[in-house]
């Protein structure tokens, strides 16, 4: 008798779903997950695919949603959009929503989301991140970025390594100075003021962007 499948994979219009079983135990899912990545090879390789996670009705610490991540992050060119139980799913946000993806934007790939993206890794030379609202880079920011893409002029752009290739907001393009490719100590943030690209420490966003409040103090 064939044993039952702890992970299912499921395509969607912009990426795919990956519905993992709830009931059985942790270190079994994660065994059948590595087997699933390493046996269904078409879905994994070429461009960006936009993966969600699906718990069901399984509680997981910190510590086992990284093993799970770090499983999928062995396939490059997997982002992992969300990794949500029920109960998760069914709450309701309030006041600024920003959407987490997690990997790696290499050379040649462009990664675009509606709405305000929290990026978790780096964005190397060649890569792009595109978004209609603002990005959060936590990682370093080598390639393009354009937030605010249909016109947000009050969109930022935020990295913990502000090293970009150029730099855009709504219409408003930018190719920094040679100086922003040195690592810096703090996190900065770009923004446009009078029609012109400007960078400031990300400590001082909230004197523009009240909602941004997860930056305060830093």
């Amino acid at each position: 008798m064939t044993a039952k499948s702890l992970v299912t994979i499921k395509g969607v219009k912009d990426g795919l779903v990956f519905l993992l079983d709830d009931q059985s135990d942790f270190d079994n899912l994660l065994r059948d997950l590595r087997d699933k990545l390493e046996h269904t090879p078409h879905f994994f390789n070429g461009p960006i695919v936009y993966v969600d996670v699906k718990l069901g009705a399984r509680s997981v610490n910190d510590e086992q949603k990284t093993e799970i991540l770090d499983v999928l992050r062995q396939r490059g060119n997997l982002l992992i959009r969300s990794l949500q139980s029920d109960d998760e799913s069914k709450q309701q946000e309030t006041g600024y929503q920003i959407h987490t993806i997690t990997g790696m934007i290499r050379s040649g790939q462009v990664l675009r989301y509606e709405g305000n993206l929290l990026f978790l890794g780096d964005v190397n030379p060649g890569g792009m991140i595109v978004s209609t609202g603002d990005i959060v880079v936590c990682g370093a920011l080598r390639g393009t970025a354009h937030a605010g893409v249909d016109g947000e002029v009050n969109a930022v752009i935020v990295a913990s390594l502000f090293a970009p290739t150029q730099l855009r907001i709504a219409d408003v393009i930018s190719r920094p100075p040679d100086e922003w490719g040195i690592a810096q100590t703090h996190m900065e943030y770009a923004y446009v003021h009078n029609g012109q690209m400007q960078i400031d420490k990300v400590s001082h966003l909230h004197r523009i962007r009240q909602d941004l409040k997860m930056f305060k103090g830093v």
